[in-house]
């Protein structure tokens, strides 16, 4: 028995990688996210960073996969992205923070 796995259409393109070439420019928009908090600070911290970061970009691409969505459109291509760490003294936790600009795609009709 041959077991297939079905892979969600990818929606969010990232810097290098281009939406399909056939999709038409639709419009554009920047969005805020940020990542979980961990104890203590990101510096000289790299499992700590890396986790954040990685949960603020899953965070991201949730968020632009619903913006996509709601405006109608089929991909988003983040041209690019500015992140800052914070820090919360009185919690002694830190996060990543991020907006990221993005440029929306949709297929022609027809």
């Amino acid at each position: 028995m041959i077991a297939t796995t079905a892979t969600a259409p990818k929606i969010v393109y990232w810097h290098l990688e281009l939406p399909p070439l056939s999709a038409d420019f639709c419009g554009g928009d920047t969005i805020e996210a940020r990542s979980g908090r961990v104890p203590g600070s990101l510096a000289h911290r790299d499992a700590a960073w890396d986790r954040c970061y990685t949960d603020l970009i899953e965070h991201a691409r949730v968020t632009i996969e619903q913006e996509v969505a709601r405006r109608g459109a089929q991909y988003a291509h983040v041209k690019d992205e500015v992140i800052e760490a914070k820090h919360d003294d009185a919690k002694g936790e830190t996060w990543l923070a991020g907006r990221f600009r993005y440029a929306l795609y949709q297929e022609p009709r027809g």
